[in-house]
Formats: C-alpha cells, structure tokens, sequence
C-alpha cells in the first residue's frame, strides 16, 4: 500500500510535475541515480561492504545473544539477564490479598523485602531413550522449595519435563549457579546442562545456538501466548509471504524471473541493517521478539510497489527512448546501443524514469516515515514506540538504496538482457547460414530498434492487482482484533491483572505471562502467604531450558580457525581480527561466496561481450552519405601513403604499377578507371570487388562496397560480348547508392549492381485476435492493395479475425540409397522405430540451440528411401539449420547405427517439397500451419462490398471449390492467396519464391443467419523473423511496424508464428474483397479505373476493332456478339 492512498484524491497530484519542491526532489535524485550509476561495480561494491560492516556491528551488539550474558570465564550465570524477562508480583492487605502485576519502579522497592521469592522453571526437552531429572540438586543451605509446575497449550505435544522451584530472591543466583549441571541418570557421558550457562560468544557454534535459542523463545511465547495473539501473528505471517510472492510474480510479469525481485529482497535487507544499526546506536532498545512481531505487518502494509513501479517506469522509458531514437533519424537503425554507448542509453532511460516516477515514489515515503514518527512519538509503551523508530529508518534506506543499490541493479541487468539478445540473434543468423561479420552487424543493428523489447520485457501487462486491496483488508482486520482484545481483557482476566498490563500484551505482547509460566507455582505460595496473613513478593523468571550434552568435547571438523587468535595477537592488529570472525561468521561467509558467484557471473558475461566486440568490432549500422563520385573519376577523398609514379610526359600509373599494387593488395588506392580496366581484364573477378576494395585505412566497408557496386556497373556495361545490350547500365537509372550493402554482402545477393526500389503500401488496419495492425504490400499490381484495404474494413465491422495455429514445422527431405530393397527396407522400419526416432532426434538437435525435431515420416521407392525431417526453428524461416541438422543425423545413422553401406544422394530429395507445387505439403503441412476467420455482419456485405450473403457463398463454391477442382488443383482452392502473400513476403523480407506452397489455401464460405462466414485454410506458410531479407533495412523496418522483428527473447518462435497468422489474416481480407468483386461484376471496372489516367473509350478497345469486319459484313448494323460484350452491357 503506497503511503499516498492515504491522502484525499484532491492533494495526491499536490506538487507533482510542477513548483520547487518538484525540482529540488527530482533534480537531488537525477543526481543520486547518475553517480551511482556512473560507477555501478563500485556502488554495488560499496553498499554490500557497507552491509556487511553493519552486520559485524550488530553481531558484536546484544541483539544476536541468547537473552544471557555470560561471564568471560563462564563460571556465573548473569542473573541480571533473566531478570529482564521476569515479572513481580504483590500479595498482600494492599491488593486485597490478590496477585498484583508490579511495574519496573515498584519492583526496585519489592526486592528490599524480606517475604521476596524468586519463581524458576526448569524445563527438560524429550530425547529418545534419555531420562530427565526428577528434581533438581541443589546445596542444603539453599531453600529451594519444589511446587507444582504448569502446564500449557503445547504440553502434550512437546512432551517436556518441567519442574519448578521457589526461593528466596537472595538465595536465586546460588541455586541457579549449583543447577547449571545435571547428571543425567547412570550414564556419565550425559550431562544436562543450562542453556544460560554454556553458550559461548563466538564461532561458528554461538550461531547455531542463537538459533536453538530462538527457537526455544519461540515455542515458549506460543506455549504462553493469547490464542488471538497467535491468530493475529500467523494471519500476518500469511500476509507477508503473499506479499512476497505477489512481489515475484509482478517482476516475472515485467520479464524478470528472479533477478529482480531477489535484488529487491536485498535491497530491503540491507535498509533493514542499515536501520537496525542506527537505532540500536542511538540507544533505542529492540530484541528479537519485537522485530519477529513487528516485521510481517510492515511488509504487508508498505510492501513493494514502489520499487515495482520505478522497474517499470525505466522499462518503459528504455523502450521509447529507442523508438524516438529511431524515428528522429527517419529509420530504425539510429541507435545510442548500435556503438559501445549502450550503457549511456540505460542511463538516460533510467533518468527519464526518474523524472516520472521519482516524485511520487520519495512522497510515498515521506508520508509513511512521517506517520511512523507520529507512533514513536507517541506515550504508548510496549514496544511500539521502538519500533515505529526503527520502521521509519527503515524506510528512509529503503529509499536511499532504492535510487542507488536497486537502480543499478536494474540497470546491470538491461545490460545483459541486451547483451544476451544480441549473442543469441547473432548466433542463430550464424546457424542460418549468415556469415559472421554480417550477424554481428545485424545483431547490432537489433539491439538499438528491438520493437519487440517493450512487449517482452513487459510480457503480460500488469493488471490491477488484488494484493493492495488485501492489505487494507489485512490491516483493518488487525486494529479490529485489537480493539476486541482491548474491550474483552476484563472478561478474560481469570486473575487480578491490571489493565494497564493487558494493554501492553496486546501492543506489544511481553517476554511472559506469569501467570501461564507458573500459575500452579503462584497459587501454592498464594495458599501458604494468605493463611499467614504475610506480604509477599515474587518474581517470576523465564522458564529456563536445558540441553543434553556429551562431556567429550567433540573435535572440530574445519580445525581452521581453532588456533587463530595466537596468529592475531602475534601480528597485533584488530583489523585483521575482526576480519576473520567476520569469515567464521556462517552468514556472512555465505553472503562473501555469493557475492563471489554474482561477480563472476557479471565479469563473464562482460569479459565476453568486451571479447565479441574485439574479436570482430563491425562498423555504426548506419547508411551514412555515399561520396559522390563522378563517373570513372578516381575518388577525391583517397588517402594514399603511396603516391603515384607519374611518366616523363605526366600521365599516371604505368598497367605494371597498377598490376604491382593490385598484387600487394592495395587497390583501394587506384581509381575507378584503372579498377574498370583490371575487371575487364580478368584481374578482379567480377564476385571479388568487394573483397579486393576492403581496406580500412582508406574507406569504411560501406564506401568500399558502394565504390564495388559503381565499378561492377561500369565493367558489365563494357564487357565486349555484351556492350550492345548492356552500355546503358553504367548511367541507367537503376540506383544503387544511399544502401546499406553490408547487410547485403555474403547474406542476401551476390554480384550486387544495385537494389530495385518496389511500391510499398499498407492495407488495413486490421484486428486480428484483438490487436489491429498495418499490413505492409509491396506489389506493382493496382488495386490490390486498395482491394485488401476494403477487406479489412469488412472485417473489422465483424469484430477483427481470428486465427488459430495448426502446425509449425519446416521440413527437409533428403534422398538416401541402399545396395538392396531389402537394406531400403530395413532402414525405413528402424526410422519409424522408437529407437530409431530417438536416435535421429538426438543427433539433429545438438546441431542448433533452436531446430527441434518433431517427427520423421519415411516413403520408399526401390532402393531410395526419402525421409521428411519436421522440426522447429524458432523464428527463422530455417532452411540452413535444419540442413545442418540433417546431415549430422544421416552422418549418425551411417556410422554409428549400421547402415555404413547408406548412400547420401541429396540433403533434398524434392521430399520436403520446397518452391515447388506438391500434395505433401497440402496434406501435411510445411512451415506454420493457420487457419483465418471472420464474421461479416450481413449489412456490412451490401454496404462495403456491395454483395449478397447468399451471391458470395455460391461464387467461393462454383470458383475457388468446383472450379479449382476441375482444374486439378492442389492447395489452389482459392481466388489469389498468392497475390497477397507474395506482396507481404516483398515487403516483410521472406524468401518470394516460397509463395508456391505458402500459398497453399482453401477459401470456404457459409451463410450464418444471414450473416457472411469466411475461413482461409493455409497448412504451409513458411516465414521467418529473423535471417534472410529480414535483416535488410527497409524489411526489417516493416517487421518492426508488426511487432515481431528479431528473434522473440522469451518464447523462441512467438514472432514468426505471429507473423505466420497476420499473413493468414491479410490473405482472409483479399479473397473477401476480390470474391465480393467478382459477385458484383466490379473487377473489370475497378483495374480499369485505378491502372488508366483516363476512361476507356469504344474506338480505344480491342474489342472495338475485332469487331469492325462483322459490323461491316452485317451492312453496318453493330450486332455484337453476347460473348464480345464489354462488361457494361454497351456493345
């Protein structure tokens, strides 16, 4: 619960985006944040020395000891120690001869009397097999006198002895002293001795009694404890653990799987030291009875919605800084993370979060602080002063390490988000086939204009969460509880307790109730004091437990620090002594060995990306301005260490030179005309311009490749054989500068002259499965686009598409060869097998970290067997990794699996069946498998598309069903699925030529009470997000406006499946529109009007002069022919 709700609604925006306040906050944060995150390894550093001094400190405190304080020979038992935790009671004329709870001033005076008891409890824990005293000894001028013990809630279930004695308050430090020790029965190696008395104050044992110890104080506040009180602690234990995982689950919505919530876990135990130390320094008392009490309901009620909504404020700050960032420069390539400055664009997302958020997060604390010094400023004792005190210093770190401690944290970890992504896109377009130095560069390129990054680290956005309503409830439900407590304490005082008492259990609850620690013992003295008219006084101690021990001391497993304190004093120094118990220290070593493992981890995943980056350090994927260069002119800007050697009559380079520098690789420094010349000459091949140009010390790789592509122009325009056709490409107007051809080289083309700009529109837009997109077309057909357009809207009337995935698998069909059919045979029913699928299974998948084989499916025909190899891919289209895969697997199934005499004929045997028309993959599948539909509102049918329900229905039947059939069709059930796909395919980057089989669909429509019910049916849409055409600029820009550009970082495979189904969708509109079209007779009319600048006329037909013979053989009269009529009717 935020520390605002508990203001009016009208002064929650008080001083919010505006006034001094405002600015004095913000820019005092903006600063905090950026020099810690000017050096993060050191603030991380710096805060965990800083805690971990804190918890030394608070180790050599009182707050970790047992409750005794022992004397350094460990003789004495400190009295003074259990007397903190005891009560006195009065009885006498004074209180009507009823016990009477005396407070701490009164107890001062008590203890002078000469009628002043001292009530113990000794209490014996069940071992197997072990005996516990029947009483215990004690010296004969002791007057200890054995009264009964008392029972309680637990006494059943712990079965534990105890036994109880009194005795005068002079005589308790003797009689305690000669009870330390208690043989236990026959056995001389037991020994029963006061936990009091034997705790030593340091190693690694002195933890692990202050936990026995703990809990022991535990169970005995519960055995003593009020039932409400226990209901009321274990509803606020309830509450925190939700509180937590509430917490986990709000950061794994934010894309966090632990990181994060464990870093916010951290950061509130480190202001949780931070604040225990300042409070126990300024003297304010705590122990661990009120922190285990206070604790759970500062949680529940503080919680931790504010580090959530800063983690999401800088998430979302980080993901549209990159979108400005990209749009500022008219593509998506402009990235602050494209070059080493990534960091620096974390940086300003942090700071433009801070902006945000930062006000009303430091608001929130400052309203709870203030409330908590209001309640530790109050006269309410019990412990709720105290801690109010500390709470408020808690939260006062809590706010400091929020903007420093957990801000870089969160800073480190978008940082290796980034890295991570970029080694996994990078290697994945590896795996595709991409060279390396191009992955690296798209890699990069993906890591400044990643659309996707928003919606992924985002995930599932948050919704309005029910743990904060909870809260209240939780809290309103505590004072409630209280408030019954406070108003029945008369009615459940079964003795004389003051209500004052009452009110500071209930606040509060004490170490003890005397009367639930030794009622029984109380009400013996009672009987003797009252019938002798005697004023007395008794104090009741804490039960004191014991421990049964060996008497041979045990040995020490470690043996290292046995003998460390003769090596510190011999080199004098309590720095170095302090260090070492902070080693023996078992919290704090484990805490150094995490901090060791975290270290690591970060500095590998940095080693490794400062190695990436030295290993092949790509150059700004930007398109910067190409020099323009005149035609067959050397370029102006070289520079040359090596000038050239003119002639006597001043002309340039002889062809020796120019053939000398060629061969010591500098022809970088020769101009175009001497390039031109080499080329012609057979000195350059025409595919290794490039490579012959690289030379950084001249040009960046972007010019070279430009300059490449410029003299590759110029050489095929004057190659001899070709001249005649060719000349004109040297000046054509085919472009090829402003290109980023490093995407291009050894990725996409080869023997680049240019790029052909193709009309690029959008349709739409268009819902699908609730979300609307844009579909980019790049097609040169007219009206397509227009008529998609006209679908969309049609469809969007019906309340948008829905698509449902039925499939996704790539395949590869290689043919293999045996010696005999029988060896064919034998093959084919081991790869149906289990053994056989596992084998190939296993094989395939060690080759990628994305290609899952899915299935194998085997056809024999005589000696050749086909296998159809279905994998994933993730969000590659996956052509080259699963080649990869299935040649390792074919190379296991000849060596190592008994068919050395198998035969590889083809990776591809025309079985998988890639861009080529073929039933296996109409019955199959290939690549995703949609399905589309859409309603359209039978009004919407007249008024948009200007049709009939009942006219489309017969139309889809008669064409895309019948007529497809008759013609023998396979997978071609449909009006033109291929126009829109191939269009989104230009677009979007796929591979063109797989439109064969992705277009692949069957249109079907019903009439569904009068409204219109259409489907697309596609088994085998082969797309891919990352890889191929989609790492060039443009395309990718196209995958970025559809969300799923790149590789998918949580869900290998979510883009490309998304993009599988907006094709799908796209497809669902154009065969609506065309259909509609065809209905209405429009088709003709419609091209017309949009691929004419002017209305045809009769005389500019062709149908007009085919026809003039017959108007003249009939004497003029124009009789056309039914079959000759235009569309229109006019002949």
């Amino acid at each position: 619960m935020r520390g605002s709700y508990l203001l009016p609604k009208q002064l929650r925006d008080i001083g919010r985006n505006n006034g001094r306040l405002y600015e004095a906050i913000t820019s005092t944060l903006l600063s905090v944040s950026r020099l810690s995150l000017s050096s993060p390894i050191f603030t991380l550093v710096i805060i965990a020395v800083l805690a971990s001094t804190s918890y030394v400190g608070l180790l050599q405190e009182s707050l970790f000891d047992t409750g005794v304080q022992v004397a350094a020979d460990n003789e004495k038992v400190d009295i003074d120690s259990l007397l903190k935790a005891s009560r006195t009671l009065e009885l006498s004329k004074n209180t009507a001869w009823k016990w009477r709870t005396l407070e701490d001033a009164d107890t001062a005076l008590a203890q002078a009397r000469a009628q002043h008891y001292a009530l113990t409890t000794f209490v014996f824990p069940d071992y197997a097999g072990q005996s516990t005293p029947k009483y215990v000894p004690h010296p004969s001028n002791i007057t200890a006198i054995s009264v009964p013990s008392t029972s309680n809630l637990l006494t059943h279930i712990s079965q534990d002895t105890s036994l109880a004695y009194y005795v005068p308050e002079k005589e308790l430090a003797d009689f305690l002293q000669s009870a330390k020790e208690i043989q236990s029965g026959n056995d001389k190696t037991k020994l029963w001795r006061m936990q009091a008395a034997w705790h030593s104050a340091t190693g690694s044992s002195s933890y692990r009694n202050w936990l026995l110890n703990g809990w022991t104080i535990f169970i005995d506040l519960l055995k003593h404890a009020e039932t409400l009180d226990i209901v009321i602690m274990a509803l606020g234990y309830l509450a925190m653990h939700l509180t937590f995982i509430s917490m986990f689950v709000s950061m794994k919505r934010l894309g966090s799987k632990a990181w994060l919530a464990v870093s916010i876990l951290l950061n509130s135990v480190f202001a949780f030291l931070f604040g225990l130390v300042t409070t126990t320094k300024m003297g304010v008392p705590i122990n661990l009875v009120l922190l285990s009490e206070g604790l759970p309901f500062l949680v529940v009620t503080i919680g931790f919605e504010k580090a959530i909504m800063l983690t999401r404020a800088v998430l979302s700050a980080s993901y549209d800084t990159k979108r400005q960032a990209g749009g500022a420069n008219g593509h998506v390539l402009a990235s602050a993370m494209a070059a080493p400055s990534g960091p620096a664009s974390v940086l300003e997302a942090t700071q433009a979060a801070i902006k945000e958020v930062g006000f009303e997060i430091v608001r929130d604390y400052v309203i709870e602080i203030f409330i908590l010094v209001l309640g530790a400023a109050s006269g309410v004792q019990g412990g709720l002063r105290q801690f109010c005190f500390l709470a408020a210093w808690i939260l006062f770190f809590d706010c400091v390490l929020l903007f420093t401690f957990y801000t870089t944290i969160l800073c480190i970890k978008l940082e290796i988000n980034r890295i991570k992504r970029h080694v996994e896109l990078r290697k994945a377009l590896e795996e595709d086939g991409i060279q390396p130095r191009v992955a690296e560069n798209v890699a990069s390129n993906n890591d400044s204009s990643d659309s996707t990054m928003g919606f992924n680290i985002f995930g599932e956005k948050i919704k309005a969460s029910v743990v904060p309503k909870f809260k209240i409830w939780m809290v309103t439900g505590f004072v409630l509880l209280n408030i019954i407590n406070l108003v029945t304490i008369p009615f459940r005082a079964s003795h004389s307790k003051t209500p004052t008492s009452s009110i500071s259990n209930v606040l509060a609850p004490t170490p003890i109730d005397p009367y639930k620690v030794a009622e029984n013992g109380l009400d013996a003295i009672y009987v003797l004091a009252k019938s002798k008219k005697l004023e007395t006084y008794v104090t009741v101690l804490s039960p004191i437990r014991y421990a049964l021990e060996n008497t041979i001391p045990m040995d020490d497993d470690l043996g290292f620090f046995d003998d460390y304190n003769h090596i510190l004093h011999s080199m004098g120094g309590h720095v170095i002594e302090s260090i070492f118990q902070s080693l023996e220290d078992p919290i704090l070593s484990k805490w150094v060995l995490i901090a060791l493992t975290l270290s690591l981890i970060l500095n590998g995943y940095l080693f490794n990306a400062a190695r990436w980056s030295l290993k092949d350090t790509p150059t700004p994927i930007t398109t910067p301005a190409v020099p323009n260069l005149a035609p067959l002119n050397p370029p102006p800007a070289v520079r040359s260490e090596r000038p050239e050697t003119p002639k006597a009559n001043g002309h340039t380079r002889t062809k020796e030179d120019v053939e000398l520098m060629l061969k010591e690789k500098q022809a970088a420094y020769l101009n175009d005309e001497e390039l031109i010349d080499l080329s012609l000459k057979g000195k350059i091949p025409g595919y290794a311009i490039e490579k012959t140009l690289e030379n950084p010390g001249v040009m960046t790789r972007l010019d070279s490749f430009v300059r490449a592509v410029k003299v590759r122009r110029a050489m095929i325009s004057r190659t001899p054989a070709t001249a005649s056709i060719t000349s004109s490409l040297e000046r054509s107007k085919a472009p090829y500068r402003d290109y980023n051809y490093e995407l291009v080289h050894g990725a996409c083309c080869e023997n680049v002259i240019g790029y052909l700009p193709l009309p690029l529109g959008v349709a739409g837009p268009l819902v699908i499965d609730g979300q609307s997109y844009f579909i980019p077309m790049a097609t040169t057909e007219g009206v397509l686009v227009a008529s998609t357009s006209r679908g969309c809207k049609a469809i969007n009337a019906g309340g948008g598409a829905i698509t449902v995935l039925t499939a996704d698998g790539m395949t590869r069909g290689p043919c293999v060869g045996f010696p005999t059919l029988v060896r064919a045979g034998e093959a084919k029913v081991w790869l149906d097998s289990d053994d056989g699928q596992s084998k190939m299974r296993e094989a395939f998948n060690s080759t990628s970290r994305f290609a899952r084989l899915s299935s194998l499916k085997t056809a024999i025909a005589g000696t050749y067997l086909y296998i159809r190899f279905k994998t994933t891919t993730g969000d590659a289209m996956g052509m080259n990794m699963i080649s990869k895969g299935v040649e390792k697997a074919l190379n296991v199934m000849s060596t190592e699996c008994g068919f050395d005499d198998m035969a590889i004929i083809s990776v591809s045997g025309n079985y998988c069946t890639d861009k080529k028309p073929a039933a296996v993959n109409w019955i199959d599948g290939r690549g995703k498998g949609v399905v589309a539909e859409a309603i359209i509102p039978g009004d919407v049918v007249r008024n948009v598309l200007k049709s009939d329900v009942n006219a489309l229905v017969e139309l889809n039947t008669s064409k895309n069903l019948i007529g497809s059939a008759m013609a023998g069709a396979i997978g071609g059930f449909n009006a033109h699925a291929s126009n829109i796909v191939t269009a989104v395919f230009l677009a979007t980057g796929q591979d063109p030529a797989q439109n064969v089989e992705s277009s692949n669909c069957i249109t079907i429509m019903k009439n569904n009470n009068g409204n219109l019910q259409i489907s697309v049916s596609m088994p085998s849409i082969e797309v891919g997000t990352i890889g191929g055409g989609t790492i060039l600029e443009a395309q990718s820009s196209m995958l970025e406006m559809l969300g799923v550009k790149g590789a998918h970082p949580t869900t290998p495979g979510e883009n490309a499946r998304r993009l599988a189904r907006i094709v799908a969708a796209a497809v669902l509109a154009g065969e609506l529109s065309l259909c509609s079209a065809l209905a209405a007779g429009h088709l003709v009319r419609a091209h017309m009007a949009h691929n004419r600048s002017q209305a045809p006329t009769r005389s500019t037909t062709p149908v007009s002069a085919a026809v003039e013979p017959y108007k003249r053989a009939q004497g003029g009269a124009l009789n056309v022919p039914v079959s000759l009529k235009m569309t229109n009717g006019t002949s």
